[in-house]
């Protein structure tokens, strides 16, 4: 049976959280981003300390970058900037290429931010996939409460209904962030979905936010199942999935590339959402990604409170890396 569970009147209260001091995102994310910056930046320093740009500065350059984790297409594509514009630009100092750096990390990451527009149906289904320890549920209810302060009404469907925590993880954001929750005690996830997208439809609410269980991109016969989810999506509304969002954990580097290219095959990614960047010294992932495989990247994540999800927006990455 399925079980409706509803506003925060029916439920037992949740535990209020821990009294925190007020930040800024920005101040946030600058330190979410301490370990990476300190990575890139300790070995940045010592290089731009000499006092001039020569091949072997430029070579060191190159295997701090593939230490962040870059990549061997990002640092390419960086190396070879950063030498023509020495050139043009006629560059002398090490501190000129550390800031032209940045520049052109920029410019690299800049595509990949492009905001979810949730206003363009009603309800909007957001189908969500990720491989389990991803921060996959923990998202949904963080993407919940970034939805409501919008102003927007949200309904959360269990999908994930081979782990009884996920479901339970689930129904503990329902009642903080004071939504219903539609969940199965086991059985088919996609059942689910369908059935939370008929409530919505019924209820008037604006987003559906859709989990699904934790795959592994080689489980092939555990991919096609997620694959099922997105084609029940289409019957219960032929113009959905409106989004389908790929959860990353940034501590995984490389192996972010062949996930959102086996989820991409399987399910249509639209965009990503990249936790743990505070958990990792790798955050250059997302420069890899913006050359190898440039889905948007709806969201990043940089700690465990409720507001610790944002949307990405390249300047203030970039910014909160080299410490401005």
């Amino acid at each position: 049976m399925f079980s409706f569970l509803k506003k925060k009147d029916e439920l037992p209260a949740a535990a209020p959280p821990a009294a925190v001091p007020p930040t800024s995102w920005t101040e946030r994310l600058k330190s979410g981003l301490s370990r990476t910056r300190a990575a890139l930046n300790t070995p940045l320093t010592e290089l731009f300390s000499r006092g001039r740009i020569d091949d072997e500065l430029l070579d060191d350059l190159e295997s701090t970058l593939l230490m962040a984790d870059c990549g061997v297409e990002a640092t390419t594509w960086l190396l070879a900037e950063l030498k023509t514009a020495v050139k043009q630009d006629k560059l002398d100092t090490p501190a000129q290429l550390r800031d032209a750096l940045s520049e052109r990390l920029e410019t690299l990451l800049t595509p990949l931010e492009q905001a979810l527009d949730a206003g363009t149906h009603q309800p909007c289904i957001i189908m969500i996939a990720g491989v389990n320890g991803a921060g996959k549920t923990t998202s949904i209810g963080k993407l919940a409460k970034y939805f409501q302060s919008q102003g927007k009404s949200v309904l959360l469907a269990a999908g994930d209904t081979f782990r009884a925590a996920a479901r339970e993880q689930l129904v503990a954001w329902g009642e903080r962030n004071n939504v219903t929750v539609i969940a199965q005690e086991s059985g088919d996830p996609a059942a689910v979905v369908f059935d939370a997208i008929s409530a919505a439809r019924a209820r008037g609410i604006d987003i559906v936010l859709a989990d699904t269980a934790g795959r592994l991109p080689t489980q092939l016969h555990l991919m096609e199942e997620i694959a099922k989810v997105r084609r029940v999506i289409q019957k219960a509304d032929a113009s959905g999935p409106h989004e389908v969002l790929l959860v990353l954990d940034a501590n995984i580097g490389q192996n972010a590339i062949a996930q959102v290219k086996s989820f991409d095959k399987a399910i249509g990614v639209t965009g990503l959402i990249v936790t743990k960047l505070d958990g990792t010294a790798k955050g250059g992932v997302l420069a890899a990604i913006a050359r190898q495989c440039p889905k948007p990247v709806r969201f990043i994540g940089v700690g465990e409170g409720i507001d610790d999800l944002q949307p990405f927006v390249a300047r203030e990455f970039v910014a909160a890396l080299f410490g401005k």
